[in-house]
């Protein structure tokens, strides 16, 4: 049996910012309008989890819609910024 081949720049950082979080690949759209978008995890208590979910229930949107449009009123583009 052949064993594959190591991928030795799986794990390798670019070294300016502007690469660091723009990926170069953009793979196929997940919402439509998008033009790129990236995963974001974070850590929160299961009561803020749950709070988060009611709230997201209440307003007829998904969890990721409405910290999508919370996120982008807390850091809005400044100038200079990529749409």
């Amino acid at each position: 049996m052949s064993e594959r081949p190591i991928r030795r720049d799986f794990a390798s950082r670019p070294a300016d910012p502007e690469h660091w979080i723009k990926a170069t690949d953009v793979s196929t759209e997940r919402r439509p309008g998008a033009a790129f978008t990236a995963r974001l995890t974070i850590d929160v208590t299961p009561d803020l989890r749950g709070r988060i979910k009611v709230a997201a229930f209440r307003r007829g949107v998904t969890v990721a819609e409405m910290l999508r449009d919370l996120l982008a009123r807390e850091f809005p583009p400044t100038s200079g910024d990529h749409p």
